[in-house]
C-alpha cells in the first residue's frame, strides 16, 4: 500500500515512520524546505525517545521518504493523510482549518483514481464533510472517500501509543474507504488493538471530548490538592485512592502547575467554541479552561510565599521549561507564564532543560540558560522544578544546597519526598502534600 503523509510535523512524522515500520511505502510531504532536507539526511527536527531510529532504519529500506513534490506522492497513493497543522484561531479560539482546505485544493488536481482521503489532524465535527464537498467542488470527475482517523498520541512515548493503542478510531461511511483503513492497520491485529469504526462527526467528536476529559481530571486534581493544603491532607495519597477505582483510573490524577502542550489548551477552547455555535454549552469544560489559566497564574504567586513575600532582586532557578519531560514542545507550557511573571516581579531567572533551550531560548527572552541542574542553582536563592524530567528525580539534594545561596526549593511537580528535601537542608514545599 502506498500511503502519502501531507504534513512532516510532530503527528505526521510520527505517523508516517510508524507506517513505514509497517512496512507500507510512505511519501511524507512538507512545504518547508530545509525541514524536508534535514529528513532526508536522517536529521529529526524534533525531539521524541525512539524517532531518530525508526526514521534511520526506514530510510535506509526506501519505505519511506520526504519531499515537497506533492503531485507524485497523490498520484500514487492509495491514502492520504492530512496531519497539517490546526491552531488555536486568533480571537475566537477556534481551530484554524486554512492549512487543511489548502492542502485539499493543492492534492485535488491529482487525483487519479479511487483514493481515501484522512484526516489526522484533530478537527471539528463536520470538516470530513466540509473537505468532501469542497473535492466535489474542484474535482467532481474524481473517485474518493473522506474519513477521520484522530490520533492519541502522547508526546514522550508516541511510538508506543501508535504501535500499541488503545484502540484506532475511523470515522468512515463508505465500504471501499473501509476495507483500505482495516488494510491499513492490519498490523496492529497481532496485538488485538481493536479498531472502531463510526461516523465521521463521532470520531471528530470523540479526539476533543478524550482530550477535555483528560484536562479535566488534571484541573479536578489541581483543585483537590489547594483543598489538602487547607484541611492537612496529602493529595498524592488521595489521588492513588480514587485512582484505584477503575471506573476513575490512575492517569492524570497527578497535581501540578497546569497542563500545556500542543493538544490540551487549544481542543478545549477549540470544543467551547463548537459546542457554543452548537447552542450546547459545556459549562463544564468551560470551567476547565477557567481553572487552568488561573492555575499558571498562581504558581508564581506561590514562589513568592515560599521566598518570604518577595522574588525582587533574588535569583530563581528553574528546573524544566518544557510543558512535559522527553520532549522539546514548549507550545503553551506553564513556564511561558510563571517565569515572565517572577521577571517582571523582579527575580533573576536560571534555567535548565534537557531540551527546552532549543525553543526557549525565543519564547523565553532575558533568562541565563544553563547546561546543568547544578549550574542553575548555583548562587540561586530558589529552586523550582516545573518539569518532572527524570534526571531532576536524580538530583543530589545535598549538592544543590551546597551551590545555592538561599534555601528555597518549591517542587510543582512533587517528585521529592519532603523529609529527604528537609534533611538536605532545604526550605521545601510541594503541591497539596503537608510536610
Amino acid at each position: 500500500m502506498n500511503i502519502c503523509m501531507i504534513g512532516a510535523g510532530y503527528v505526521g512524522l510520527v505517523s508516517a515512520a510508524c507506517f513505514s515500520e509497517f512496512g507500507w511505502t510512505v511519501t511524507c510531504i512538507d512545504k518547508d524546505r530545509a525541514r524536508i532536507e534535514k529528513l532526508q539526511r536522517g536529521e529529526v527536527p524534533i525531539y521524541e525517545p525512539g524517532l531518530d531510529d525508526l526514521l534511520e532504519r526506514n530510510l535506509a529500506a526506501k519505505r519511506l521518504t520526504f519531499s515537497c513534490d506533492l503531485g507524485p506522492a497523490i498520484q500514487s497513493a492509495d491514502l492520504i493523510f492530512l496531519a497539517v497543522g490546526t491552531p488555536m484561531r486568533r480571537g475566537d479560539g477556534h481551530a484554524d482549518l486554512s492549512y487543511v482546505y489548502a492542502a485539499v485544493a493543492e492534492l485535488a488536481p491529482h487525483l487519479t483514481r479511487f483514493t481515501v482521503i484522512t484526516t489526522k489532524s484533530t478537527v471539528p465535527v463536520g470538516t470530513s464533510r466540509e473537505i468532501a464537498r469542497r473535492l466535489r467542488e474542484l474535482r467532481p470527475d474524481a473517485d474518493f472517500a473522506v474519513c477521520s482517523n484522530p490520533e492519541f498520541l502522547r508526546e514522550g512515548s508516541a511510538i508506543h501509543d501508535f504501535t500499541h493503542p488503545d484502540r484506532v478510531l475511523v470515522g468512515c461511511d463508505d465500504p471501499r474507504a473501509r476495507e483500505i483503513m482495516e488494510r491499513v492497520y492490519k498490523p496492529l491485529a497481532l496485538r488485538n488493538a481493536p479498531i472502531m469504526f463510526v461516523s465521521p462527526e463521532s470520531a471528530e467528536l470523540a479526539k476533543y471530548a478524550a482530550n477535555a476529559f483528560l484536562a479535566m481530571k488534571i484541573s479536578f486534581i489541581n483543585e483537590i490538592a489547594d483543598l489538602c493544603e487547607e484541611v492537612g491532607a496529602n493529595v498524592q495519597e488521595v489521588a492513588s485512592a480514587i485512582g484505584k477505582d477503575q471506573r476513575i483510573g490512575e492517569k492524570f490524577l497527578h497535581p501540578g502547575p497546569g497542563y500545556g502542550g500542543s493538544c490540551f489548551p487549544k481542543d478545549v477552547s477549540a470544543l467551547i467554541r463548537t459546542a457554543r455555535e452548537a447552542r450546547s454549552p459545556l459549562s463544564l469544560v468551560e470551567q476547565v479552561q477557567r481553572i487552568n489559566d488561573e492555575r499558571k497564574i498562581s504558581m508564581a504567586s506561590r514562589i513568592e510565599r515560599a521566598a518570604g513575600g518577595s522574588v525582587r532582586n533574588k535569583t530563581v532557578a528553574v528546573l524544566g521549561v518544557t510543558f512535559k519531560p522527553n520532549t522539546d514542545d514548549m507550545r503553551e507550557a506553564p513556564s511561558l507564564v510563571v517565569i515572565p511573571m517572577l521577571q517582571e516581579r523582579g527575580a533573576t531567572v536560571r534555567v535548565y532543560d534537557p531540551q527546552g533551550r532549543k525553543y526557549g531560548e525565543e519564547l523565553l527572552p532575558g533568562v541565563i540558560w544553563c547546561g546543568s541542574s547544578l549550574e542553575a542553582a548555583t548562587g540561586a536563592d530558589i529552586l523550582v522544578v516545573m518539569t518532572e524530567w527524570n534526571e531532576f528525580r536524580a538530583l543530589n539534594l545535598k549538592a544543590a544546597k551546597r551551590v545555592m545561596r538561599g534555601d528555597v526549593l518549591v517542587d510543582l511537580r512533587n517528585i521529592y519526598q519532603p523529609r529527604d528535601a528537609i534533611a538536605a537542608g532545604f526550605n521545601y514545599s510541594s503541591i497539596g502534600r503537608p510536610l
